[in-house]
């Protein structure tokens, strides 16, 4: 037996209209201090483009982001969540990367059952050397997030 999650705030069905308002998602981005948050500095030292839709929150690791954040962000009106850490096998803490793969394989899956739209969190993976990838994820995110539209949850103002 196949059941289809309802999902909060689909995409919108007239595209026309989405595309007519210049509304920017507002994005919260845990980022790993010695990966991803180095390769966001390296972008923007670098004066690389990229959207101003995240709001960057620096964590010693990416294995140190508790579900709950991502959980309580979307709650409080994020419209999308991105977790950025060092590429598998390359993390400074040895296997945090690794717990955080398993853990946000199992979060994403409970948050689409809780009726979520799964591309409202990302999970991507971003060396300290690679700004233009950071940009580029960024606007990768951005985008999907657009798509979808503005989240109803929460207010606007704690975000």
């Amino acid at each position: 037996m196949s059941e289809q999650a309802e999902f909060i705030n689909p995409a919108p069905s007239d595209p026309s209209t989405a595309a007519s308002e210049e509304w920017t998602p507002r994005i919260i981005a845990f980022l790993c201090n010695w990966c991803s948050y180095a390769g966001a500095d390296l972008a923007g030292t670098s004066r690389i483009q990229y959207p101003p839709s995240i709001r960057v929150i620096r964590v010693p690791c990416s294995g140190r982001v508790n579900p709950q954040y991502i959980i309580k962000a979307l709650a409080d009106g994020a419209d999308g969540v991105m977790v950025s850490g060092c590429h598998p096998g390359d993390c400074h803490y040895l296997e945090g990367n690794y717990y955080a793969r398993r853990r946000f394989a199992v979060l994403k899956r409970l948050l689409s059952l809780a009726g979520f739209h799964p591309d409202r969190v990302q999970f991507t993976w971003v060396s300290a050397s690679e700004g233009a990838k950071f940009a580029e994820v960024v606007s990768t995110v951005t985008e999907k997030i657009r798509v979808l539209g503005p989240s109803e949850l929460g207010g606007r103002d704690g975000v």
